[in-house]
């Protein structure tokens, strides 16, 4: 048996416009993620899908079932994912303090906030003495130039020895996004992650009420929000060594609250024009509601909210 972990980061540090770069790791037990992949494979066989799970490039909910289903899926299982949310303008900073290049500064925090990650994945977790554990890091090749695959082993191992852990890294590789499904999860969820934290669902754009529509239905799923708020654990560096961890429902609260709202008038346009039209084509409600035909779910979704089957309903079957 192994346990493992895989890695994937949102932003850049030196990136123009971005205050924060984020790192996420996820991580569990072979067994449990072999499952797991069987599992969203099978919900990609049944819907007849081979297209990759980015958050970022979900623009059209034609796709909408098949990220509620996954989504839905892994929530509910046994997982862990952590996220380091990193201040760009305190690593810019102290870059300029220590007359670092960005090169210097990457080669550095590459190491370290991995290293923090990852350690905070596996310090909590009961695993058998002298486990391997096998690490899998979205392909970059600025990763490779700065040689991070063997300097993480090393840190992490000797993790392991100075706190008596007793596991052993026994790799770290890159793997292309395409051929993980674990890769493909933990890029989802961090996705989300920014999304809310950055306001996302703000912007006035199609794919941002396209992105807030699919992550409206997925946390008022069943038990979703709560196990969203559980199993996801985030933590912000500022500058210093200490890291604050910051609660989830600081981000979740107020894009319920937009959300609601900016359904609620949704579905009131919506019931106006059933009233007003009745009997007509969904092609013909749609273009009433001067929707594109990206947003075509999103409009089933409220109709069928309208007329009592819950938002959802045509999702689960």
């Amino acid at each position: 048996m192994s346990f493992l972990i895989y890695f994937d980061e949102a932003n850049k540090i030196d990136q123009p416009g971005k205050d924060y770069s984020y790192y996420g790791a996820y991580g569990g037990m072979d067994t449990t993620l072999a499952s797991i992949t069987r599992s969203i494979r099978d919900i990609h066989r049944t819907l007849n899908t081979r297209s990759e799970l980015h958050f970022r490039e979900y623009n059209h909910d034609q796709y909408l079932k098949k990220y509620f289903k996954v989504l839905h899926y892994v929530i509910n299982q046994d997982i862990n994912i952590n996220i380091l949310i990193v201040s760009n303008t305190e690593a810019q900073a102290i870059a300029q303090q220590m007359n670092l290049s960005m090169l210097e500064l990457r080669s550095l925090l590459y190491i370290k906030i991995p290293e923090r990650l990852f350690y905070g994945v596996t310090r909590r977790l009961s695993l058998p003495n002298n486990i391997d554990v096998k690490i899998s890091v979205d392909r970059n090749d600025e990763y490779r130039v700065l040689r991070l695959y063997s300097k993480l082993k090393e840190q992490m191992n000797a993790h392991s020895v100075y706190r008596n852990k007793r596991y052993k890294i026994e790799s770290v590789r890159s793997h292309a996004s395409h051929e993980s499904v674990p890769l493909q999860i933990i890029d989802t969820f961090m996705g989300m992650i920014v999304f809310l934290m950055e306001l996302g669902y703000m912007e006035k754009s199609d794919a941002s009420i396209i992105k807030s529509d699919l992550v409206y239905r997925f946390l008022t799923e069943a038990e979703n929000i709560e196990r969203f708020q559980k199993q996801i654990k985030l933590f912000r560096w500022e500058g210093s060594e200490a890291l604050s961890e910051i609660p989830v429902s600081n981000f979740l609260s107020r894009f319920m609250v937009y959300k609601t709202q900016f359904d609620i008038k949704e579905m009131t346009r919506l019931q106006t024009i059933l009233l007003n039209h009745p009997d007509r084509t969904t092609r013909d409600y749609r273009e009433l509601m001067e929707y594109p035909n990206t947003r075509l779910r999103m409009l089933l979704g409220y109709k069928d909210e309208i007329e009592g089957r819950g938002r959802n309903s045509f999702l689960q079957m």
